[in-house]
């Protein structure tokens, strides 16, 4: 197949993830709560060894002067930063348990919806945002290298799921309805294909191997200022331990993932 084969498969597949958002309706309180605190670990984990295994020395192979490289990794950690402060994204800053809790809260107490809060808007346009960058890197990172973007691409779907989930609660608990929270997900989905079809054809002309570090300090920001956050608010040693081990596990399996190449 094709690189871009790869990336429409690969770009649909993270759109039908969007889906998994409506799970904070479906499951359980108790099951969320239990399974959230591992999956964030994971997917922290997993984030900071795609950067750091994966994209970091690919990208260390592939350019003359390392201080470009370096801050391309800083350019890509301080996008997000201005992301998260001045488009207030929201990353896992609230848990699905806790979305999922306000949302059938807001189904009981209102039954439908009488307007819509400004806060749901803004999580479609900041996830709108964040899918047209991942779009872009990893969109890029299959014309460079096929496996680094499936390695790529399964480390950003494992963070998205608990935030699809936490999304889709706080859409509804701002106002939408179960189906409009899908729909409009799901659309600003699309942009993660769009922006990745987009980067394979702007690779015939332009060099995307910046996109590589770029990238990392984007997983980078994540880890740090979103999900390590999560982890920690934890005060028991059962959960702590808990965060820990699917932590370092996550990081080993993106390890391996790069030594088995």
């Amino acid at each position: 197949m094709t690189s871009l084969t790869y990336i429409i498969i690969y770009g649909l597949l993270m759109c039908a993830i969007s889906f998994t958002g409506s799970l904070s309706l479906l499951l359980p309180e108790q099951w969320l709560r239990k399974s959230i605190l591992p999956m964030v670990a994971f997917a922290a984990g997993s984030l900071w060894g795609g950067a750091f295994f994966h994209l970091i020395p690919r990208a260390v192979e592939n350019f003359q002067d390392l201080d470009d490289l370096f801050l391309l990794t800083t350019a890509g950690f301080i996008f997000f930063f201005i992301l998260e402060h001045f488009i207030h994204w929201h990353h896992c800053h609230r848990s699905p348990a806790e979305a999922h809790n306000h949302s059938h809260t807001h189904d009981h107490s209102h039954g439908h919806s009488h307007g819509k809060k400004p806060l749901g808007h803004l999580i479609l346009i900041a996830d709108t945002v964040h899918n047209l960058v991942d779009g872009l890197g990893i969109g890029a990172l299959f014309t460079i290298d096929i496996k680094m973007g499936i390695t790529a691409w399964i480390a950003t779907a494992i963070h998205e799921i608990p935030q699809e989930i936490g999304d889709f609660g706080l859409l509804i608990h701002s106002g939408w309805t179960k189906k409009q929270a899908l729909l409009f997900n799901f659309l600003s989905s699309l942009t993660f294909l769009f922006a990745g079809i987009l980067a394979y054809y702007i690779s015939n002309y332009i060099n995307l191997m910046w996109l590589v570090p770029f990238t990392a300090g984007n997983f980078i920001y994540i880890v740090a200022a979103d999900l390590i956050p999560e982890l920690i608010q934890y005060e028991d040693m059962k959960h702590k331990l808990i965060s820990l081990s699917f932590f370092i596990l996550g990081i080993l399996t993106l390890y391996l993932t790069h030594h088995t190449h």
